[in-house]
């Protein structure tokens, strides 16, 4: 059997209030490896990317994103500790107040230069780093 590495897919949500930016959603992870991450997780056999992405965001933090681009695909095999994986990482925005679900104990809003980069699991301390530097995007 040919193992390839697991498709995920994780989402930076840009939250809104109106035209005001608030934030970038982060979820406080209730299992290994714990700790700050972006939403996502795993994409589902004859489910496209886009459309894990949005339920996994939906499932995590309860908002209906609206995606915008893709910011990158991110494929180290140290990525993740459990296993290799090969992300898929969108910019999205959404509105409303997220709540917590499936794998997140907790949610966190952080403007960009308040994020705790130091407590980030995954690679998502290069992702949000790389995210820094692209261009922005209008709402």
């Amino acid at each position: 059997m040919i193992e390839t590495p697991r498709l995920t897919v994780d989402v930076i949500i840009r939250l809104w209030n109106r035209d005001c930016p608030k934030g970038i959603v982060l979820i406080e992870r209730k299992n290994f490896p714990q700790g700050l991450a972006l939403p996502g997780g795993f994409v589902d056999v004859g489910e496209t990317v886009e459309a894990a992405a949005v339920r996994e965001v939906r499932e995590e933090v309860g908002l209906k994103v609206e995606l915008r681009t893709i910011l990158g695909v991110y494929s180290d095999p140290n990525r993740d500790p459990r296993f290799h994986t090969a992300s898929v990482v969108f910019i999205g925005d959404a509105e409303g107040i997220p709540k917590p679900g499936s794998d997140a104990h907790a949610i966190k809003v952080y403007h960009l230069h308040e994020i705790p980069l130091e407590r980030l699991v995954f690679d998502h301390r290069k992702i949000i780093t790389d995210f820094m530097h692209y261009p922005p995007l209008a709402h």
